[in-house]
């Protein structure tokens, strides 16, 4: 599932493994990182949540993968996941609960995307990055990943580029675009739904039966 794009298909070897990059340079670059409306991210985020709409008709959907360890959160913690989208993203079970929102809107990998970067970061042995570079590569950019996130031509561009010696810094770019994504795109949607509504009004009934 490749969201689309049509751009070529060009293979090149990184680390002795083949991957499949793109390049177009006539395809213009959109504006990812300011809140234009010129940007082409959420077009293109919006038609994979279609297309995965209609793909879970016809398959049943995997149960959710392991979310990160973290303890219940407090009245007071769910609250603040209003207050910024940073205070949400801070909070591993604000995260948790985001990123069950997101699953229900089949853009769960851009929250996993952004998981695999901050891992990545905090590896210090050398080899060990080249193979997650190399694994979010083929799992969150490549065209021909299932869970291909939304990234704009020149953000492809720079990761074809740093992909060819990965280091830990490789997605900082793409990282900060699918961050601004889920911040301009998902936040607002997941502050008015049901999930977050539901732990509001358990938060509420705790406290007044104290």
């Amino acid at each position: 599932m490749g969201g689309g794009c049509s751009d070529p298909l060009t293979l090149g070897t990184v680390g002795g493994r083949e991957v499949a990059t793109t390049h177009n340079p006539q395809r213009p670059s959109a504006c990812c990182f300011c809140w234009c409306c010129c940007c082409s991210c959420s077009w293109n985020e919006e038609e994979r949540r279609r297309r995965r709409r209609r793909k879970s008709q016809e398959t049943k959907m995997d149960a959710l993968p392991s979310c990160e360890d973290c303890l219940q959160p407090s009245e007071e913690e769910v609250r603040l996941w209003a207050r910024s989208f940073d205070k949400l993203m801070r909070n591993p079970a604000g995260r948790n609960v985001f990123r069950e929102f997101l699953r229900t809107e089949y853009s769960e990998e851009n929250m996993m995307f952004w998981l695999a970067c901050e891992d990545l970061k905090e590896e210090g042995n050398r080899s060990r990055v080249e193979e997650k570079a190399l694994s979010i590569y083929e799992d969150y950019v490549s065209i021909l990943s299932p869970k291909e996130v939304s990234l704009d031509s020149r953000v492809r561009e720079v990761i074809n580029k740093k992909i060819q010696e990965p280091t830990a810094l490789t997605f900082d770019d793409a990282q900060l675009q699918i961050y601004t994504l889920m911040h301009r795109d998902s936040y607002p949607r997941f502050l008015s739904s049901s999930i977050y509504s539901a732990l509001i009004n358990a938060g509420s009934r705790s406290s007044s039966e104290c």
